[in-house]
């Protein structure tokens, strides 16, 4: 006889609790990192692109954000929904690709932990936790489409906030953002395990590591940063050599508000 009974994984942090079922992935330590360094005001209109089960959706709600979540997987809707009815807030949870959920629709803040590890062609896998991991062949297939579309969904002065591993490249993400008119800084930068499925993909990461981010060998670590993009202000002159200056420091720059992660 077949056991209906999976049991569900309960996640607890910062006074919230979370169901994660086996069709959603888990809060690792790039999560942790994102949600920690995430800072909604209340009021706000925030737009979370890849909300996953819910975490920094259900605490920024928790802070006054008017949010809306959304993510490709259907599992991942129901238990963002699921998860912000359990500690008592309102989450606008949509399925979709990216923007198409909210079209036509502008924020205060955009903000993603999107999937960014490479996958080499031929193996990318459907399932949810694949989903959670494929950044596409070089990391960057969902973060390009995120940064290229922001400001048509930005308000003036909003920004976009994203984490993205060391080995993507932090002067391509200065790049990527400034030739989609923003105003780029990191926001903080820590070291982390390096990823398990990175390991499987080593030599893969290493011919897209075009900044040479990477030790040479079997890494420990790898450095994981929170960028800032906005509209362009006024004054803010910095070249990558000073937005730069070591990538294990945490480096806040001046520009407090404006369009556009780590």
């Amino acid at each position: 006889m077949e056991s209906s009974d999976s049991g569900t994984l309960l996640f607890s942090w910062r006074g919230c609790l979370f169901r994660v079922p086996d069709q959603v992935q888990a809060p690792k330590a790039g999560s942790l990192f994102f949600c920690r360094h995430l800072v909604v005001r209340p009021g706000e209109r925030m737009l979370e692109i890849g909300g996953g089960l819910g975490l920094a959706a259900v605490l920024a709600a928790k802070s006054g954000a008017r949010v809306i979540a959304t993510d490709v997987l259907p599992e991942a809707v129901e238990v963002m929904r699921a998860n912000a009815a359990l500690n008592g807030v309102t989450v606008d949870a949509r399925l979709g690709d990216c923007y198409a959920p909210v079209n036509g629709e502008r924020f205060d803040l955009i903000c993603t932990n999107a999937p960014q590890m490479p996958t080499p062609p031929g193996r990318a896998r459907r399932d949810a936790a694949a989903a959670a991991d494929n950044g596409g062949t070089d990391g960057w297939d969902l973060l390009e489409r995120v940064i290229a579309g922001a400001r048509r969904h930005l308000h003036p002065g909003g920004r976009l906030i994203f984490t993205i591993f060391a080995f993507l490249g932090p002067k391509a993400a200065f790049a990527k953002l400034e030739a989609a008119g923003l105003t780029a800084e990191i926001l903080a930068s820590e070291v982390q395990s390096f990823p398990r499925i990175g390991y499987e993909r080593l030599e893969h990461i290493r011919a897209h590591d075009l900044e040479a981010t990477m030790p040479s060998g079997a890494p420990d670590t790898v450095v994981g940063s929170r960028a800032l993009g906005h509209e362009p202000l006024h004054g803010l002159g910095h070249g990558l050599e000073q937005l730069f200056p070591d990538h294990l420091q945490r480096a806040r720059l001046a520009g407090s508000c404006g369009i556009g992660p780590p």
